[in-house]
């Protein structure tokens, strides 16, 4: 596996715990439901997914954020959509509980945060 990988699976993978960390808990001590939940658990994890991204997984430290930045944020909110649409769907459709139906949601959203970041975003 290559530098680059392992570096995306590390990064993604602490944004997926931090996202399904503020939905854990929001949504039984705020009574939140858990789609509101999800909004504010993304633009937490946004942070540490952008700043990852940017200076472990594809090293672009060299460029401006001007540049990178209003591409991740518009990955991210193309994904987040993405994010949103499935989790309704799993909550409305299913009798998954809430956190399981996130684990699952994040899971596939970031295939495509990760193509997207790749050859658009920080290329």
């Amino acid at each position: 596996m290559t530098r680059e990988a392992l570096s995306f699976i590390a990064v993604g993978v602490s944004a997926l715990l931090v996202h399904w960390l503020v939905v854990v808990v929001l949504v039984p001590l705020a009574a939140l439901h858990p789609l509101i939940a999800n909004v504010i658990a993304f633009l937490v994890a946004f942070n540490v997914s952008y700043f990852g991204h940017r200076h472990l997984t594809f090293r672009a430290s060299d460029r401006s954020h001007r540049q990178t930045l209003p591409r991740f944020a518009a990955v991210a909110a193309s994904s987040f959509l993405v994010n949103e649409a499935m989790y309704w769907a799993l909550l409305t459709l299913t009798p998954l509980r809430y956190d399981i139906a996130m684990l699952l949601v994040l899971g596939t959203v970031a295939v495509l945060t990760y193509l997207l970041g790749k050859f658009w975003a920080f290329a």
